[in-house]
């Protein structure tokens, strides 16, 4: 019906999230659950609001994931993407992406995400292409962007390059190898370290630090490499660690980011030892062709017969692995597109120092800064064929690029023809980093972006701030100008019962379209927000999605309870006044509502949610229709509840319905006949105004009374399950009201139902606070509560205390006798020890309770 859909009004401010673009690729997960859920909670309170609000979804091609299952699904039909060419390959991806490309977003649709879906974007849409190509050409003029040798990670799997961000440290038991290098003159030798000796015939030079005394006099001299006989010379600069191995360390600049800033600042040759598919490659001299990690292996027994190999030692050191194949990379001095990022760096980390960017929470302030302060340049080129292809045309008769909005037909430097485009693409995240908005039109200064930009949220999870966030903050201030949000909001990890990561290979992976087959969507939804707050890990198990499950029956029950018992009172109501109980309900209604709209004003949502759960069951199922059954008794005179009980609900309802977005529907749907006369509501809730706090609502008067019938109401249940006392079975009890006994002695018709307590007397006064053995004294906050025994058989329950109290004396004489024994408290294992005192511990309790309970019995 459009109701997701937002009509501007340039007289009011709009609420604006675009979505995080899953990948092509995915399937809805846990991680994926929870950000929608997030948002459409937000989402759906903003509209309640009557805000104009636009939550816009979208999908990210996926660069190399999405490469990497085409190539496999190929892979099992024989084929290649180089047996179809680059064409053929694009259009067999785009086939694939038709196919299952639609497959999280249908899944987002059944987890209730109330997305404009009209405004679905594909990062490789029109728009977005044009916005990247705007800004790949802007960057360049400026500047900005540059072609260069640099260290890059290379995976050898996926063949291309990945930002740090793709990658993965993992420490790896390996070991750190000391080899031997003679010096040119033969004589004499200087040992080196190293962790990869597969490197050795890629290294141009020694080097040891300065002041490092062992080595004084061998700087300048020059040795012979093993293998491949190359004379390189031993220098000394300041990089070199003192502590890391012999002092002396091989540089290979082009295989190590350390020593290609080495080779930099000595003028020093990069030799590249590996094909791209981490094969060794000619200048590896015998050991061509083989497996880096064959290699290894080969040129240590090879060094090992030459009398090379000094020693080898365990070493445990961090190993950098792809983030999508898990294949180790491979530092590699390569030429690649970068972007100059420090210009770009500078103006982000401004917009948060003063405040036009709020992180939530805050605590991640510090770390976005930390990491922005030390930004290197970003790799921006891969080495693939699907995704955004840079704009980038080399001429074969001039050393010119020509770089262009549209494809050239000639040089723009020399006029000649037959142009050669650079094959690689784009980054992933550069189209994601203009996401704010290329999905609202970018560049074109006409349509949406004037109303919707910047957006309101970005909500996220805080493993990727740096990935994509700060990659927004500064690509949207570059591009427009203008911040692309004015809040980052990062939600935690979902984690496992125990608080593990969940992972296939642990098997503690849960499903959340099976978990909504299995709970349905508002229980999972429930589940997700339930106890979460900014930033920080929180736990899923099935026992938390079953409470969530019962929460909806509960809610489900009572709101039958309630249609039911309109149906079942055709005649007109009474409408007199308010009943006490009618107005503590609906003053601590007004008073959550107005504690839940401060909490998600504060992003506090998963305390919200919280307090919304605890009214509704608490106080409005598990006490208000209890007292209002009584009142719906027939003969019952005086006020009807139903007015009251109605209103309740359909407020809660709206309360819940950003959080539980299906059972509120459809609870009011049914709910809306029942309404007061006069009062409209639209078709929908999800367009209902959200409950605000009525001041005039408030009753502390009600409240302080009501909690009091309460406390008494709960302390005579109490005794009857201290008394073991059968459910149908009466108690005689007297009510020692204090100061509020005539508001009280209203009351005296529910304290008596509630608590089966009857004959029941309320008065004035205290009680006498000694019990004796024909009644036992309750002292509450506001009254006292005595119950006679005398009229009770109790003498079952006296024999069955009576054998408990003699079973727990038995197993404190046992554990004391034990622990009195200094053999066994010597002997025995420490924890074992400490285990028998913490049980004799729970024991002597156990006594004094059961004593505590057997006392007052006659």
């Amino acid at each position: 019906k459009g109701y997701f859909k937002p009509k501007i009004d340039p007289a009011r401010e709009p609420f604006v999230i675009i979505m995080p673009p899953p990948n092509v690729t995915g399937e809805l997960h846990l991680g994926h659950a929870l950000t929608a859920t997030m948002e459409d909670l937000m989402v759906r309170w903003h509209r309640m609001r009557g805000e104009p609000t636009l939550w816009l979804p979208g999908i990210d091609h996926a660069g190399i994931a999405a490469q990497v299952v085409v190539e496999k699904e190929m892979a099992r039909e024989g084929q290649s993407r180089h047996d179809l060419g680059r064409e053929g390959f694009e259009k067999r991806v785009w086939e694939w992406m038709h196919r299952y490309g639609r497959t999280i977003a249908e899944q987002h649709k059944r987890l209730g995400a109330s997305c404009d879906w009209s405004r679905e974007r594909f990062t490789l849409d029109e728009g977005p292409s044009r916005a990247v190509r705007t800004t790949f050409v802007h960057l360049y003029e400026k500047g900005l962007i540059y072609r260069g040798e640099r260290i890059i990670n290379w995976c050898p799997r996926c063949q291309t390059a990945l930002s740090d961000l793709e990658v993965d440290h993992q420490d790896v038991s390996g070991h750190l190898y000391h080899v031997r290098y003679p010096l040119e003159d033969g004589e004499r030798y200087i040992t080196v370290a190293t962790t990869r000796p597969e490197t050795i015939m890629g290294d141009t030079a020694v080097a040891v630090n300065p002041k490092d005394k062992r080595y004084r006099g061998w700087v300048g001299q020059k040795v012979r490499l093993p293998v491949v006989d190359r004379i390189i010379p031993i220098i000394a600069d300041e990089a070199v660690d003192f502590a890391f191995g012999t002092g002396a360390v091989k540089i290979t600049p082009a295989h190590d980011p350390v020593d290609f800033e080495v080779g930099q600042r000595h003028g020093l040759e990069s030799v590249s030892i590996l094909n791209p598919d981490a094969t060794m490659n000619r200048n590896a001299g015998s050991f061509e062709g083989q497996d880096r990690f064959v290699c290894r292996e080969n040129l240590v027994a090879w060094l090992r017969e030459k009398g090379l190999l000094e020693r080898v030692e365990a070493h445990s050191h961090a190993v950098g692995h792809c983030q999508r194949c898990q294949t180790v990379i491979e530092p590699w001095a390569s030429q690649q597109w970068f972007v100059k990022i420090a210009p770009l760096a500078a103006p982000a980390m401004k917009a948060v120092l003063d405040g036009s960017i709020r992180i939530i929470p805050e605590r991640f302030t510090k770390v976005y800064l930390n990491w922005m302060e030390n930004i290197r340049d970003w790799c921006i080129s891969r080495q693939i064929w699907w995704g955004h292809r840079i704009p980038v045309w080399y001429c074969p008769r001039c050393p010119e690029v020509t770089v262009a909005m549209d494809d050239p037909t000639n040089c723009a430097h020399c006029g000649a023809g037959d142009l050669v485009r650079d094959p690689d693409v784009l980054d992933t995240w550069f189209s994601s980093g203009l996401w704010p908005h290329s999905t609202l039109g970018w560049p074109d200064p006409d349509g949406d972006l004037p109303y919707f930009y910047p957006t309101t949220v970005m909500e996220t999870g805080y493993d990727i701030l740096f990935f994509w966030v700060a990659r927004m903050i500064m690509m949207g201030l570059e591009n427009t100008g203008r911040i692309p949000f004015k809040v980052v909001y990062l939600h935690g990890m979902v984690r496992d019962e125990q608080g593990d990561k969940m992972s296939k290979l642990r098997g503690n992976v849960l499903n959340p379209l099976e978990l909504i087959e299995r709970y349905g969507t508002d229980a999972l939804r429930h589940s997700l927000s339930t106890g979460t707050s900014p930033g920080n890990d929180s736990r899923l198990s099935h026992q938390k999605i079953e409470a969530s499950r019962n929460f909806a029956n509960k809610i489900w029950n009572a709101s039958r309870f309630v249609v039911l018992s309109f149906e079942s009172n055709p005649t007109p109501l009474d409408t007199g006044p308010p009943a006490p109980e009618d107005r503590w309900i609906l003053s601590r209604l007004h008073r959550q509502i107005g504690q839940v709209n401060q909490l998600m004003e504060e992003y506090q949502f998963g305390e919200a949610q919280r307090v919304i759960h605890d009214f509704l069951w608490g106080e409005f199922c598990d006490w208000y229709i209890e007292l209002a059954k009584v009142r719906l008794r027939p003969g019952s005179v005086g006020p009807s509840p139903l007015p009251v009980l109605v209103g309740v609900l359909e407020k809660s309802l709206r309360l819940l319905h950003p959080f539980m977005p299906f059972i509120t529907e459809e609870i009011w749907q049914n709910l809306r006949g029942h309404l007061p006369a006069g009062e409209e509501m639209p078709d929908s809730i999800m367009i209902a105004p959200y409950p605000q706090a009525d001041e005039s609502a408030l009753d502390p008067r009600a409240e302080e009374e009501m909690e009091a019938v309460m406390d008494i109401i709960r302390s005579i249940r109490n005794a009857r399950a201290e008394l073991r006392l059968e459910s149908g079975s009466w108690l005689e009890a007297r009510v020692f009201a204090h100061r509020l006994e005539p508001a009280i002695a209203t009351h005296a018709g529910n304290i008596e139902a509630m608590a089966r307590a009857r004959p029941l007397s309320i008065m004035g006064g205290q009680a006498a606070t000694s019990s004796d053995n024909r009644s036992l004294v309750i002292v509450l906050k506001e009254s006292d509560v005595v119950i006679s025994l005398e009229k009770l058989d109790l003498s079952r329950e006296r024999r069955r205390l009576e054998k408990e109290i003699e079973a727990a004396r038995g197993d404190i004489s046992r554990l004391e006798a034990k622990l009195d024994n200094q053999a066994f408290v010597s002997r025995a294992p420490p924890e074992l020890v400490a285990r028998e005192r913490e049980a004799l511990a729970d024991h002597r309790q156990r006594l004094e309770r059961l004593e505590g309970r057997l006392s007052p019995l006659p």
